[in-house]
């Protein structure tokens, strides 16, 4: 088996490896159970599909003409400053209470 595709998170691995065997390319996901390692925070580069030798090449075709086509992993789709813009209006008012607190006292 080689390595066709080196993602960067667990989720993407699986979306294309479900690609590949969607066009007739059996996979074999790694890195899975390595997820877990890194605690909360995706471990990043331990995620590859594996295809046989024979299929390396039509595997590979397949995955160029996927990241062509412009599609992004779920965690790029979500990668916009929500989580941390909510931290930051919880921190702000965390604070505004505190001192309203401290006035009180």
């Amino acid at each position: 088996m080689q390595i066709a595709y080196r993602a960067r998170d667990i989720t993407e691995a699986h979306i294309v490896a479900g690609l590949l065997k969607a066009n007739g390319i059996e996979t074999h996901v790694g890195g899975l159970y390595l997820q877990g390692a890194m605690g909360e925070i995706g471990a990043a580069g331990f995620s590859n599909v594996h295809v046989a030798d024979e299929d390396l090449y039509a595997a590979r075709l397949l995955i160029k003409e996927y990241e062509a086509s412009g599609h992004t992993s779920p965690a790029e789709e979500n990668s916009g400053d929500k989580p941390d813009s909510y931290a930051r209006w919880f921190l702000l008012a965390m604070a505004v209470l505190a001192l309203i607190w401290l006035n009180l006292r």
